[in-house]
């Protein structure tokens, strides 16, 4: 215990130095703060995006969730190559022609400032609420869930310790990045992705072991490896692929904290590549993350686990030596930082390039502007801690469904509505601006409607139809005035030939997936 306690306090020490020397001067430039001078090539785009995207939360909610439904949860992890095509040679394309800094001015160009600025708000409201909250309750429950032992002997409850970890995880991460902008982001995530598929690989390994060897996981746990899942199922039908889909678009197309290093890139065919890599990476994940889940269902055969969320600390408890068990702990909390120090950094440029600068300050300088966006930091910290003690508060209530599926749930209010304006702005020529306002905001309220009226029906499905009834309210009147046409300019780039050919391989793998687990 005491040896698994040095290594993360190690860890901490190790990415602090690293935060440090990458901090910024006092009079750096915004480009330079939020987009590292648009310098990053195409490792650090592939490493820093996936490892911003990976959270304890998958380590822990997922694996969960892997336990009870097997494979059909990879879908959530394997699907996402889809958005990253399209991002990669649709959407990233035009921002990096537009030299934006955020993706509200691509909105604002395309639809208008009311929809750029309700994207905007919206986008703050999700990530310094939902996502930091959440990734920072679940690095909390797998530190206590690992040291709860140490931790009796403070004679605090389990709530009091979770509010603890979440305060100084919040912190930790929030000092480094408001020194040094997306350069400290960049450079911390490289060590903590590394971190995090050591800490992955020898879980799985382990896992796969115990349960008797790869044969396995067909002879004890055959009936967990299919990608698709009855079209009845309640949680995840293979019907809600499509949903997964749609989302996927503004996921990783029109997401700033997800797409804030491919705007960083040095050119086109960095941003492609690295984007590309990426979802190579999405496989890896889908690897650490979901097998494991599925191969405890196996050994626990005999003795189930009452709370699903347990499959991956009961891995670690049961089957790690001392030391070991302080490295997975370590990779859970490189794959915490390094969503948190991303969200800190995207949140604070859309609050000070999108608000502050585009409507409270109009003439601030670049340090006025940056000076702000480090303000932000702070505040962003305060309401995910905020956050997060209501999912401690949700979790203790209902300890018996893996919680992931209710942050989806959740969360899915606001993204339904991203994806529609994103499909409105990429694949209609000339919308009616304000049908495009009224219809994301409406979204929200036809979503409510089919969550009370159909009870029954999943949440991927009906985000499907709510995503697909928002567009066909927007598509028709445009069609009828406009002609079936898509905007202006140039709609699918390729910077190299070969670029083009990773990405028809990548896209064939996904097919290949889904036909092999079928």
């Amino acid at each position: 215990m005491i040896l698994d306690l040095a290594i993360i306090l190690t860890y901490f020490v190790v990415i602090m130095i690293i935060g440090i020397w990458s901090r910024a001067k006092s009079d750096v430039g915004v480009e330079e703060y939020f987009l590292s001078s648009r310098s990053l090539k195409w490792p650090y785009i592939a490493v820093s995006t996936i490892a911003t995207n990976v959270q304890a939360n998958h380590f822990i909610a997922m694996a969960g969730s892997a336990y009870i439904f097997g494979l059909a949860q990879a879908n959530l992890e394997i699907n996402a190559i889809f958005g990253i095509l399209i991002a990669a040679f649709v959407f990233v394309p035009i921002y990096l022609r537009m030299k934006v800094i955020t993706i509200t001015q691509f909105f604002e160009a395309r639809l208008g400032a009311k929809v750029a600025l309700v994207y905007s708000l919206f986008m703050i409201i999700l990530y310094s609420f939902l996502y930091l909250g959440t990734a920072l309750f679940w690095a909390a429950y797998a530190a206590n869930g690992v040291f709860g032992e140490l931790f009796n002997s403070t004679s605090l409850s389990v709530p009091a310790r979770l509010g603890i970890l979440i305060v100084f995880t919040g912190a930790f991460s929030a000092v480094y990045t408001y020194m040094g902008g997306l350069r400290a982001v960049v450079r911390t995530d490289v060590v903590q992705f590394c971190l995090l598929v050591l800490g992955g690989f020898v879980i799985l390994f382990v896992a796969i072991h115990h349960l008797g060897g790869w044969s396995e996981l067909w002879n004890t746990t055959g009936d967990l490896m299919h990608l698709h899942l009855p079209s009845d199922h309640d949680t995840l039908p293979w019907i809600g692929i499509f949903g997964m889909l749609l989302l996927n678009l503004n996921y990783w197309g029109a997401n700033q904290v997800i797409l804030q290093r491919a705007l960083a890139a040095k050119d086109l065919k960095q941003a492609q590549i690295g984007l590309l890599v990426g979802g190579v990476l999405k496989y890896v994940m889908a690897l650490i993350i979901i097998v494991p889940g599925i191969a405890l269902a196996g050994i626990l055969k005999d003795n189930p686990l009452q709370d699903p969320d347990l499959t991956y600390l009961t891995l670690v408890n049961n089957f790690l030596p001392a030391g070991v068990s302080g490295l997975i702990l370590t990779g859970l909390f490189a794959s915490l930082m390094s969503t948190l120090d991303s969200i800190y950094n995207s949140v604070s440029t859309l609050w000070s390039i999108d608000i502050y600068k585009r409507y409270l300050n109009p003439s601030a300088s670049e340090s006025q502007i940056v000076r702000m966006g480090r303000y932000s930091i702070m505040v962003s910290f305060i309401t995910g801690a905020l956050f997060a003690f209501i999912v401690i508060y949700v979790k203790f209530g209902n300890p018996e469904f893996p919680l992931t599926h209710w942050f989806n749930s959740m969360s899915y209010y606001i993204k339904i509505g991203f994806v529609i304006i994103i499909m409105s702005a990429m694949f209609l020529y000339s919308p009616p601006r304000r049908l495009v306002l009224f219809t994301m905001l409406f979204s929200i309220i036809i979503t409510y409607a089919f969550q009370t009226l159909l009870p029954e029906l999943n949440y991927f499905v009906r985000t499907s139809w709510v995503i697909v009834l928002g567009f066909v309210i927007i598509a028709i009147p445009t069609i009828i005035k406009n002609g079936f046409r898509l905007p202006e300019g140039r709609f699918f780039e390729v910077s190299h030939r070969s670029v083009l050919h990773f990405g028809i391989i990548l896209a064939l793998s996904l097919i290949g997936a889904h036909i092999i687990f079928h």
